[in-house]
């Protein structure tokens, strides 16, 4: 039977999926046509949105502004959209290779698919096997400070004898502006974090995780939860214990420490390091903390082998990484790379024409102009000024809205989000939003203040956000000060 694939989530959702499976259904499904119309996740192509596919076939048309039922008939007479095609080849999808084609709720598609094989592989493998596996991988965390995976389960292992049993937490809160990769994978292939927890639960000996998603991201936990709960009544999980927690929002909801404070109840602050995560995390017990598009390289990475793994990417970073498009482009959305390609082709993809620029790393990243758009994704600082690759937000900007409004947006968020536990970032935060508007109203002594609060903040503030929301503002003074009011 010819199949339809509506490809859903919260941004198809948004702007009509729903009613376009509807009305298909009625159309269609309902009649004699013999044509079934299912929902799958998101494909990542959310400017097109809402998009009709033919499964199996690499056939898509956008149906946005026009009948459905058209744009269905014409995708199985085998019309497809060139723009769509393009923007698909130009990626190399392997964490969204299910996503758009399977239906999230169903465990026997993701099977059919290949879900669990990597489970199977690396349950037959000891502890000692599976870490040198990923060691040889080279893989990387995804979550913004690319640590090596390996290292951090070895320091956990590690820690075990002294602190007891290990846990796992899934860091899938994503609260930051503009990314929305981990909300995507959730929704639309929820059965690859599935595994990739059990897999990680495996080498490190846990037999209990934590899956912190967003307070905001309900499709996810849905979706993930019944994932859960067919891996479960599949045998899949064994004795593994996996519990959802819901974070309660906010920028800083997305430090691992500030997790853990919010898991046990209490206040949502980062603590004090040492002691790190790894040595005595939640519960008092050792903690591994990966966000989830880390533990959803590890179902391809078991079943395949390392050498695959590394069959892309750089020297220094392996595999691919999935970037949140957005901005001044003309096809914003979900796409997956490798690690090493250029922020040219990545906008390239996205649509991009007559930029002035990028922000690289959200709201405490750099601001990038387009004449250092030649520069590789990788981990770590990509330039000195403060542009990182992050969680992989790319919001581009034109002179539209240009950098200096860009970077006010910047500052004054960073001193909003600022949880208040700690006074260089809780008054630091205030005070450089405040230096970075008298600059652009011409008041040159606030170059002075915001050197000072620069340094100050850097230097002294307890967690990532107030130490790196400052990157903005160097990079904005380094590549654009005459646009921010810097005099000549």
């Amino acid at each position: 039977m010819p199949r339809l694939n509506v490809p859903s989530g919260s941004v198809g959702r948004a702007v009509g999926t729903l009613a376009v499976l509807e009305a298909l259904r009625e159309s269609l499904a309902a009649g004699d046509a013999g044509i079934d119309v299912v929902e799958t996740g998101s494909d990542g192509v959310h400017w097109a949105a809402p998009v009709v596919a033919l499964h199996g076939q690499e056939v898509a048309a956008g149906t946005a502004g026009s009948d459905p039922i058209a744009v269905a008939e014409s995708v199985l007479a085998g019309n497809g959209n060139a723009e769509i095609a393009e923007y698909m080849h130009a990626q190399d999808r392997r964490l969204l290779a299910r996503a758009g084609r399977i239906d999230p709720m169903s465990i026997d598609e993701a099977r059919d698919d290949g879900a669990y094989e990597g489970l199977a592989k690396a349950q037959a493998l000891t502890s000692a096997e599976g870490m040198a596996s990923l060691e040889a991988s080279g893989l990387r965390g995804r979550g913004g400070a690319y640590f090596p995976v390996h290292l951090k389960w070895q320091a956990a292992i590690a820690a075990s004898a002294l602190n007891g049993q290990p846990l796992l937490v899934v860091n899938a809160e994503e609260g930051e502006p503009g990314v929305f990769k981990d909300r995507v994978l959730m929704e639309s292939d929820p059965h690859r974090l599935v595994e990739g927890v059990a897999i990680a639960c495996h080498a490190i000996g846990a037999e209990h995780a934590y899956i912190y998603i967003n307070g905001q991201a309900d499709l996810s936990a849905q979706h993930v939860a019944q994932a859960l709960a067919d891996a479960s009544a599949a045998d899949l999980l064994g004795g593994l214990v996996v519990e959802i927690r819901r974070g309660a929002g906010g920028y800083v909801c997305g430090e691992e420490t500030v997790i853990l404070e919010s898991i046990e109840g209490r206040r949502a602050v980062p603590r004090l390091r040492p002691p790190f995560p790894t040595e005595r995390g939640l519960f008092g017990r050792p903690t591994v903390i990966n966000n989830v598009e880390t533990l959803a390289n590890l179902p391809d990475l078991f079943r395949h082998g390392s050498d695959w793994f590394r069959a892309v990417g750089s020297e220094e970073a392996s595999g691919t990484k999935l970037i949140s498009l957005s901005g001044a482009l003309s096809r914003p959305g979900l796409i997956e790379v490798p690690m090493g390609t250029t922020f040219s082709e990545i906008l390239e993809i996205g649509g991009a024409h007559d930029l002035m620029g990028a922000v690289a790393g959200g709201p405490s990243g750099g601001l990038l102009p387009s004449s250092k758009f030649d520069l590789a994704i990788a981990p770590g600082a990509l330039d000195p000024a403060g542009a990182v690759l992050g969680a992989g937000g790319i919001v581009a900007f034109d002179d539209a809205f240009g950098a200096a409004e860009v970077l006010r947006v910047q500052a004054s968020y960073n001193a909003v989000e600022s949880c208040g536990k700690c006074t260089p970032c809780r008054e630091g935060g205030e005070r450089l939003a405040d230096a970075i508007e008298r600059l652009g109203a011409g008041d040159v002594s606030a170059r002075t203040d915001i050197d000072e609060l620069v340094t100050i903040m850097r230097g002294a503030s307890l967690c990532g956000l107030g130490q790196m929301a400052v990157a903005p503002v160097t990079s904005a003074l380094q590549d654009f000060a005459a646009e921010i009011g810097v005099p000549s």
